[in-house]
């Protein structure tokens, strides 16, 4: 991480702070699109520890990956008094109406890391183009030419778009030449690592050997890409992540997965309380701050976002992650063989 990122960091919450003491206490609202995967954990944890220091309640609701069960938690959070409202699309377009529904009671909303592309929604979040460039980066570190295996996350999540965009800003010259050739690509089902196992299997079975490298999208899916090569006897080949998962960074310890795009989400937590508390107070998030405007120029849109950067993880930097307290040193270390990570011996 460096210092101009943890300065960036540290500027924006101080911005986002302006007006704390004189903000009244609010009811903040949350609807996660599937809350079973192990990140939202933290960033629940960082939210609320952070609206509750800055007298702030929290509601809860868990879609579980459904679009319908996600418009009714909405409409039952509005209803149990919400005033701020932060989504985590499961389905970021057919989001929407409910969306707009808050908005037309006068609840502001905040798109939390899953970008919801409307001109009244503030976006908050990793920059999801930022982490699949990086994913591209460090793979072609290792593996700049040869036949790549793509495995992306849920069609309907804007910001499994927004990560295939940036890994796409890195490897379509490589592409273009010929140096790289893309061999497989599949969109997976709300990210769900036994999808991402499935589809990587049947693409093992169609091309086995001439793999060498798997862009995957995030950690859970890496989980599932990896139990697939292991299966195959191919683990090791370069394989990405995001988010930071431990068990992702134990792979990488292990050799099993080349790097993880860290975001730590109890930043982005705390920040997301604090910008729920700044426009709770009436305070126009594009004064704050590292704010910027994010443009659709196919829908015509224009939207307010305070996005942030992830850091690249390889097994040259995971000390990172463990001076931050983010993974002890025995998690990173389990299973791993003597003399691969001096961090282990």
């Amino acid at each position: 991480m460096t210092i101009t990122t943890l300065l960036r960091k540290t500027v924006l919450a101080t911005a986002l702070s302006v007006g704390a003491q004189a903000a009244m206490a609010e009811t903040i609202g949350v609807s996660w699109a599937r809350f079973q995967e192990e990140r939202w954990k933290t960033d629940e944890a960082a939210l609320k520890e952070r609206l509750e220091e800055l007298g702030h309640n929290l509601l809860t609701a868990d879609a579980r990956g459904s679009v319908e069960r996600q418009a009714a938690d909405i409409e039952g959070l509005l209803a149990r008094g919400a005033e701020v409202l932060l989504v985590v699309g499961h389905d970021t377009t057919a989001v929407i109406p409910a969306v707009e529904r808050a908005l037309a009671e006068g609840v502001p909303v905040i798109a939390y890391e899953r970008q919801i592309k409307h001109p009244d929604v503030t976006y908050i979040g990793f920059d999801p183009v930022l982490v699949g460039e990086a994913q591209a980066r460090a793979l072609m570190e290792v593996q700049p030419e040869g036949n790549y295996v793509l495995i992306k996350g849920g069609q309907q999540d804007q910001y499994a778009h927004g990560t295939f965009q940036g890994q796409m800003n890195v490897i379509s010259e490589a592409v273009e030449s010929g140096k790289i050739n893309i061999i497989a690509e599949q969109w997976t089902t709300d990210w769900k690592p036994e999808v991402a196992q499935s589809n990587m299997e049947n693409i093992i079975t169609a091309h086995g050997d001439s793999i060498e490298a798997v862009l995957s999208s995030n950690d859970g899916m890496a989980s599932g890409v990896a139990a697939a090569l292991e299966q195959a006897g191919m683990l090791g080949l370069p394989l990405s992540g995001q988010d930071g998962d431990i068990a992702a960074v134990n792979r990488i310890a292990r050799g099993a997965q080349t790097m993880t795009a860290w975001k730590d989400v109890r930043v982005l937590g705390r920040a997301a309380a604090e910008l729920a508390n700044a426009i709770a107070g009436g305070t126009d998030p594009m004064t704050l701050d590292g704010a910027t405007t994010f443009v659709d120029e196919e829908m015509g849109i224009e939207q307010a976002a305070l996005p942030l950067e992830p850091v690249t993880i390889t097994i040259e930097n995971i000390d990172l992650m463990v001076d931050a307290g983010w993974i002890t040193t025995e998690e990173v270390c389990r299973g791993v063989e003597s003399g691969k990570l001096s961090l282990c011996d």
